[in-house]
């Protein structure tokens, strides 16, 4: 045990042994629902035994580091860190863990050579024990926003060292966590270190109880170029030739009505339009593309190896890891998830690229990032679909000084916090290596 860990976690621990032994009594129901979601597509059946905690690699020898990202958007966040940790560090063994298949299959192409994906466990005690059983990592790096009670306790129990790396902790869950007493406290406190993702996130977590709280800027600056293949950047190109065209990147349920009526404003006078459409979840390519040929329009799937002909109107680029074509293609953007209480998705990926950037007033997951954009010029905010049609109108068949300035704006933006990752290694290094012993976590008051 983490010495001095019941005094630091008081309370709190009393609580979430009834959330250990209440999941522990759900076990055969969430087996249950982790089959339904392979059944949908939702978990790769022939890996759903790591979501139950059981290994299907070996555990490499030497000293581990285990590294949790929730999804996409979370791994993207962390793949320079790992890239930089495995070039310095080649004897100290990697493990990352996500929870979607997407996600598993973007790293499969990303990961550097040597690093293992597995897919996260499920919150369960047993799932928990095989799993650290099997893994025996000597630090554990959790990113964002994931925080599991029954893992986080179980490596408390192993005095395994644990870091929140470019913790978020939106104003909402904030006020969740206060209510929820001395839980909140009771999972933050065996943290040795939380590295939050702005300074608001950082206060949230002081006050929440985690300490030491630092705040060395967000990680997902230091993201490359979103990656892309050169010859069928080419061959995508040439089918494109000149028509006008705009991407609606990484959408959510309900926004893809309010892009069709964009689109049809803007079609009305700009006949050549072609409007890109990349769903956040690829699986909703086939129903979108239903949805908009019941409202008369002509439209085309990657998915289904549908190409773009002359009279297509929406092409749906449902596939994973091309996102980075797409925005290539594209001098403007609507980043998604923003026009339905989602939260947004990033926009540092087409500010990256020097694309102009929209999207809409629903950014608390990246509100910080948002607001610095706009200031430098890299953005503008929509509400609905006509400000979405005029914004486009404007960017796409005004002058082209405005989305020029625009972009070149929002790719200085995108750049101005590279050196963060060069300041999270440095804060990193005595968890890292060998030698250095971070000690156990503060003990609360």
């Amino acid at each position: 045990h983490v010495p001095g860990l019941g005094r630091a976690l008081g309370h709190g621990v009393r609580l979430i042994t009834p959330y250990r032994v209440l999941a522990a009594a759900l076990a055969p129901l969430v087996r249950w629902h982790l089959r339904r979601r392979a059944r949908r597509g939702k978990e790769d059946p022939a890996r759903l035994p790591e979501r139950l905690g059981i290994a299907s690699q070996p555990r490499p020898p030497g000293r581990l580091c285990w590294l949790h990202a929730a999804s996409v958007g979370e791994a993207l966040s962390i793949l320079p860190l790992i890239a930089r940790i495995k070039a310095s560090r080649p004897a100290l063994g990697l493990l990352v863990t996500t929870g979607t298949v997407t996600s598993a299959t973007l790293l499969a192409a990303r990961l550097p050579p040597g690093v293992i994906h597995h897919y996260a466990p499920v919150d369960l005690p047993q799932a928990a024990r095989e799993f650290l059983d099997h893994w025996r990592p000597d630090l554990a790096l959790w990113t964002e926003s994931e925080l599991w009670p029954v893992l986080v306790t179980a490596l408390a129990d192993r005095a395994v060292p644990m870091v929140l790396l470019n913790g978020r902790m939106s104003e909402r869950s904030f006020r969740r966590w206060r209510r929820a007493g001395g839980i909140g406290r009771a999972l933050l406190k065996p943290f040795h270190l939380c590295l939050a993702q702005t300074p608001a996130d950082a206060a949230r977590f002081k006050a929440l109880g985690a300490d030491p709280v630092e705040y060395l800027g967000n990680l997902k600056f230091a993201a490359p170029p979103l990656p892309v293949d050169e010859a069928i950047l080419r061959q995508a190109e040439a089918m494109l030739g000149p028509r006008p065209r705009w991407l609606a990147a990484s959408t959510h349920p309900g926004e893809e009505e309010i892009i069709l009526e964009a689109h049809r404003r803007l079609k009305a006078r700009h006949p050549d339009l072609l409007t890109l459409i990349v769903p956040r979840h690829p699986e909703r390519g086939e129903r979108i593309a239903r949805t908009l040929r019941a409202a008369g329009l002509s439209v085309a799937r990657r998915g289904a190896g549908e190409a773009i002909a002359p009279a297509t109107e929406i092409y749906i680029a449902d596939t994973i890891g091309e996102l980075g074509l797409w925005y290539r293609l594209a001098g403007v953007a609507f980043v998604g998830g923003s026009l339905v209480a989602h939260g947004g998705q990033n926009p540092l990926e087409p500010a990256r690229l020097g694309l102009a950037v929209l999207h809409g007033p629903g950014m608390a997951n990246f509100a910080e990032i948002a607001v610095g954009l706009a200031a430098a010029g890299g953005s503008r905010t929509v509400a609905d679909a006509a400000s979405l049609g005029d914004a486009l109108e404007a960017l796409l068949f005004g002058s082209p000084a405005p989305r020029v300035a625009m972009a070149a704006a929002a790719a200085a933006y995108a750049l101005s916090e590279a050196a963060v990752l060069d300041r999270v290694l440095a804060r990193l290094a005595p968890f890292l290596d060998p030698a250095a012993d971070p000690g156990p976590p503060p003990i609360g008051h």
